[in-house]
């Protein structure tokens, strides 16, 4: 299905907890000089405005980044997020959002590699772009494929330097996603085992996403799961209350800094007090 633009839910309070987690990941891998590589299964357009167009109509940007932009209190996971996200907006202003496939560009160094994934014709148009202005090397070190994701990563697990960080974010619009997505996983890990895999998943009142986090760990022996919920599920049971983060192979660093930032993240971004919330749940050791 071609019909999901991410552009409509951009910097929203899925984006905040999504990228949060991402960038906390890629800030750890960083520590070592030995290079890795990342694959983007669902890239999207790589970049987004605010001050036009279908993301200006929707606004859902505002109950996301557009709470946290001027505060001053920002756990440190949440500030480096936020700084990855001035980036694009030096005069304070916030008009433009990146996406994963921007915000790990800039993260990767000279000698990791970026390999994104999308099926839409247009966004894999604007994702070309939007990478050709952010990498100065781009040709080099980053590959876009108009390609669908969930096959696409088959050809390059493992990756050269048996080092890299997958990340699975589709739409779930399609209901077979949710399949896919553990059929992915499943297959993934037996490719490349010691590989970090983060899966974005919806807090939806549909059985495939209620089950989707404990099918998941079922399939890895060290994870962490992070959920953020904003709001009471709707009484028709239509909409997107909040969404979660699954981490395979985390780094050992990150389960700590969760629960500090997490209960920080529900309260600022709460739509309703009395439905939102939020749990970090690890593997036994």
């Amino acid at each position: 299905m071609l019909s999901y633009r991410h552009v409509f839910h951009a910097g929203n309070h899925a984006d905040v907890l999504k990228h949060t987690v991402l960038l906390a990941v890629l800030d750890y891998l960083n520590q070592k000089d030995k290079p890795y590589w990342m694959i983007d299964t669902h890239a999207g357009a790589g970049g987004y405005r605010f001050d036009a167009g279908r993301a200006k109509s929707h606004a859902e940007y505002e109950d996301g980044i557009g709470r946290l932009w001027s505060r001053s209190d920002l756990p440190a996971p949440v500030a480096a997020y936020v700084e990855a996200v001035r980036v694009d907006n030096p005069d304070g202003q916030l008009r433009r959002y990146p996406g994963s496939p921007l915000l790990a560009a800039r993260r990767l160094r000279a000698q990791d590699r970026l390999r994104l994934f999308e099926l839409h014709p247009a966004d894999v148009r604007l994702l070309g772009d939007a990478v050709a202005a952010t990498v100065p090397d781009a040709k080099k070190r980053v590959t876009i494929r108009q390609e669908d994701g969930f096959e696409g990563i088959k050809a390059l697990l493992p990756p050269p330097p048996r080092r890299g960080l997958v990340l699975i974010d589709p739409a779930y619009e399609d209901k077979r996603d949710y399949a896919r997505v553990l059929t992915a996983l499943k297959d993934g890990l037996t490719r490349f085992a010691t590989g970090t895999y983060l899966v974005w998943y919806p807090l939806l009142q549909r059985n495939e996403s209620m089950q989707l986090a404990g099918r998941l760990k079922k399939l890895a022996p060290d994870w962490l799961n992070v959920a953020l919920t904003v709001k009471a599920p709707s009484a028709d049971g239509m909409g997107m209350h909040g969404s979660g983060m699954f981490v395979v192979n985390p780094p050992w660093t990150l389960a700590a800094a969760l629960r500090e930032t997490l209960p920080w993240l529900v309260d600022v971004l709460a739509v309703e007090k009395a439905g939102a919330g939020g749990t970090v749940e690890s593997s036994p050791d």
